[in-house]
């Protein structure tokens, strides 16, 4: 949606310097690839680089950014905050798929479905018995909603998600394809030279604002709830296992492995890769570093890296030391040599 320069930095609270007010901005593009009638960002110097020849028409940058190299023909949108005024842009200028109010008839609803107002069902979603959606959620093409589950509203379910009987859902969460919400947790007893499984009879809840990426599994509880807090946001590719408490506004990168029984307190970050034992806590803020592999406890606040994981900068000494094993090697057989030589000579 084509908007001139002047409404865009009114909406997106910036200011213009340089540049004509009345240009139409038609998208956004990444700095490096920026062309006439888009606009960018700039917030790391390391990208200044891709501004003295870049061709795009505007460009967000912070108060008191100094930068000398824009082309004249490049407005300035001076900001704040220029990361969340770019956000702003790109919705303004690419704004998601709309999806009217309307059950399509090839849904299949089973009995006492409760349904909100304005509701979006597509074709070949199904809706199990005493489930209920809140208002202004869209349930996609070919999703599916088990029995007694209860999705919030200004939800969205993207096509294929599967969530299972009894989960609960609060309002504004987002769930991508593939994703598998509730399913057994891997629970067995070893009994008679085999795996006796063990009922896994709980649920899980989803609390409001959380988005779940695609192909994401998250077990039901085998008694009690898994739990995912507000705000958290987890990433494609995602296992957390049964009776896991997720706290709030948790990041959980792709490949991520959660097993059972863990607490991930508010505002922790699992990066890409990173996997957990059971029965673990993972402090308050803490960041757990990419592939890292975690067996116990992580305290509130720290940054974490290796497996098993510790301190990142005593890892780090670790990884320094272990790359130069191959020359101590080569000096200690030198030394050895030479050893070996002296005690032949004296002999």
């Amino acid at each position: 949606m084509p908007i001139t320069l002047k409404d865009l930095a009114d909406i997106c609270n910036a200011r213009i310097k340089g540049g004509d007010p009345s240009t139409l901005i038609e998208s956004a593009a990444d700095i490096s690839a920026a062309k006439t009638a888009q606009v960018t960002q700039l917030t790391n110097t390391r990208y200044a680089q891709y501004i003295k020849n870049s061709s795009a028409s505007a460009c967000f940058i912070a108060e008191g950014f100094v930068l000398d190299t824009a082309p004249e023909s490049m407005a300035l949108l001076i900001s704040a905050d220029p990361e969340m005024s770019f956000i702003k842009a790109v919705e303004l200028l690419h704004p998601g798929q709309i999806y009217h109010p309307a059950i399509s008839p090839q849904a299949i609803l089973d009995i006492n479905v409760t349904l909100g107002d304005k509701l979006y069902i597509g074709p070949y979603a199904v809706i199990g018995e005493n489930a209920s959606i809140g208002d202004n959620s869209e349930i996609l093409a070919g999703a599916y909603i088990g029995k007694n589950a209860r999705i919030g509203k200004n939800c969205r379910i993207y096509p294929y998600a599967v969530i299972y009987d009894n989960v609960v859902v609060g309002d504004n969460v987002i769930i991508h394809s593939g994703a598998v919400i509730g399913a057994d947790g891997f629970g067995y007893k070893f009994r008679n030279h085999q795996h006796v499984k063990v009922p896994q009879v709980g649920n899980v809840v989803i609390e409001d604002n959380v988005e779940i990426g695609a192909n994401t599994c998250v077990d039901r509880g085998a008694l009690g709830s898994t739990v995912i807090g507000a705000g958290s946001k987890i990433d494609n590719l995602v296992q957390i296992g049964h009776n896991n408490k997720i706290g709030n506004h948790v990041i959980l990168c792709g490949q991520v492995g959660v097993s059972g029984s863990c607490h991930i307190e508010d505002y922790a970050v699992l990066a890409g890769s990173v996997g957990i034992a059971d029965h673990v806590t993972i402090g308050q803020g803490a960041v757990v570093m990419a592939r890292s592999g975690v067996a116990g406890n992580i305290s509130a606040g720290a940054h974490v890296f290796g497996s098993p994981a510790k301190d990142k900068r005593t890892a780090y000494k670790e990884q320094v030391a272990i790359s130069k094993l191959p020359e101590l090697l080569k000096k200690v057989k030198q030394l050895e040599e030479k050893i070996h030589a002296l005690e032949k000579k004296a002999s």
